[in-house]
């Protein structure tokens, strides 16, 4: 079967080796800040004890970043490290000729190739997630309850779309590009943009629309839309989503990601949100990586299915 093929190169190959350091890098980091960071804000008071076991995924600590902020700038990189070459190595090396010469379809080879990707990494995010859940129950003595867990379940699942967005564009690149160093640095450069750039655009535009320099009424006016155009802008960004997605679903004290007025604040009582409740909230966030990763992942099966290969 073409997929155990595929993943077997996966683990066979030398790049998985710094896929595994890239993974504990990113555990051990996060863990150390959370229970360094934990146990700080517990002495001072500062943290409150509702989902504490949620916050080793989110608690920084001596300017190192959290476990879920280390996933959104580094998450990227195994997708774009297993993608960047899946096609155009193959062609380089001649072996897509022998591969479209089987009795095999040949949607089978691009399919297979990112199936194997996204269940390479779905075993590294949740053996990633759940050590790290282990270890700081180990650590703290903190014993999740069911919500708990099945919010941290959830968020795993969304650092696998989150990665596996990034992995179809690795691909898509990988198909379009005749070298693998090109596609290599095209997957950085939207990285770059994604996560630097795009949140920088927003702002010029949204000051650009909507001014609020100055004191008049206008600009007291411009204030809300200036914010709401922003916001909109930034959602454009895969990194934002995951980010205030995520933030979401391990904060039940999150109970709204878009602008709140006085008149709507009056009368609201200051509790958490249940696991579904979250879940109404980030669901458009979910669908929208989701349909990114899709459109990416179709964009390079059409490049791949038109494609002349010939034989060397």
């Amino acid at each position: 079967m073409l997929f155990e093929k595929e993943t077997a190169d996966f683990i066979n190959s030398k790049r998985m080796l710094l896929f595994v350091l890239l993974i504990v890098l990113i555990t051990v980091t996060g863990l150390y800040a959370a229970v360094s960071g934990l146990a700080e804000s517990i002495e001072s008071g500062s943290s409150s004890t509702d989902f504490l076991f949620l916050k080793l995924f989110t608690v920084s600590a001596n300017s190192i970043p959290s476990y879920n902020s280390l996933m959104a700038l580094m998450g990227p990189f195994i997708g774009i490290f297993m993608g960047f070459d899946a096609i155009n190595s193959e062609r380089t090396e001649g072996t897509l000729n022998r591969l479209v010469s089987q009795p095999l379809y040949r949607d089978n080879i691009i399919i297979s190739k990112f199936l194997a990707g996204i269940f390479m990494t779905a075993v590294m995010v949740f053996s990633s997630g759940l050590l790290t859940a282990a270890v700081g129950l180990i650590t703290t003595g903190l014993i999740p309850t069911g919500e708990e867990l099945g919010r941290l379940c959830i968020y795993l699942c969304f650092c696998v779309i989150y990665i596996g967005f990034w992995l179809a564009v690795a691909i898509l690149f990988s198909t379009v590009c005749k070298h693998a160093a090109t596609s290599a640095m095209a997957c950085i450069a939207v990285w770059l943009f994604c996560a630097i750039f795009i949140s920088l655009l927003a702002g010029i535009i949204a000051d650009a629309l909507y001014p609020t320099s100055g004191q008049d009424m206008e600009a007291v006016m411009n204030a809300l839309s200036n914010y709401n155009c922003e916001l909109n802008l930034n959602r454009l960004s895969p990194y934002y989503l995951f980010g205030e997605a995520t933030s979401t679903v391990l904060n039940p004290g999150v109970r709204t990601i878009n602008a709140v007025t006085v008149d709507q604040l009056y009368g609201a009582l200051s509790s958490n949100l249940s696991l579904g409740q979250s879940m109404l909230l980030v669901w458009p966030h979910l669908t929208a990586m989701a349909a990114l990763m899709l459109i990416a992942f179709a964009i390079s099966y059409v490049f791949f299915m038109r494609q002349e290969i010939r034989s060397r």
